[in-house]
């Protein structure tokens, strides 16, 4: 048996934001901002550039009590400050992620790539086990080594 629910009852779908757009839930901005890494910031306030530098994302959370912090070329970045996040790319194809609260406004553009850190991670990790294994492998060798030398 099947029957048809009433329109009011019906769900819209979740939304898709594909490069462009804007985003106002903090879980969604949350997960957007935290493999960021390097970025080129830009604060300004009214209209009017008070700050431009680079930095590095080391933390992005959520917090009403918690404020965001950016000093020494370290950002520590609360979702809770902002408003909603505005994704854009330049004219170049480069893409910004504009945090805005009234006139605020906190542009980062991300200057690594995470392709590029994946790979350098995947990397490093195939790397430290070939040494780890290396090790245990020497490490038993001499084991080895020494139980001939001491054996009757």
């Amino acid at each position: 048996m099947s029957y048809d629910q009433p329109t009011s009852s019906k769900r819209s779908p979740a939304p898709c934001i594909v490069d462009t757009g804007t985003v106002i839930n903090k879980q969604d901005m949350q997960k957007l901002l935290a493999d960021l890494g390097r970025v080129q910031y830009l604060h300004t306030q009214d209209g009017v550039l008070t700050s431009q530098a680079e930095g590095y994302v080391l933390e992005v959370f959520a917090d009403p009590h918690r404020s965001t912090l950016i000093a020494n070329h370290a950002l520590y970045l609360n979702v809770q400050s902002f408003d909603y996040l505005e994704l854009g790319q330049s004219p170049e194809q480069k893409p910004y992620f504009d945090l805005v609260q009234d006139t605020r406004r906190l542009r980062l553009i991300p200057l690594s790539n995470p392709l590029m850190e994946q790979h350098n991670r995947n990397l490093n990790v195939a790397a430290l086990e070939a040494v780890v294994a290396e090790v245990l492998s020497a490490g038993w060798d001499v084991q080895i080594d020494d139980d001939e030398h001491f054996s009757f």
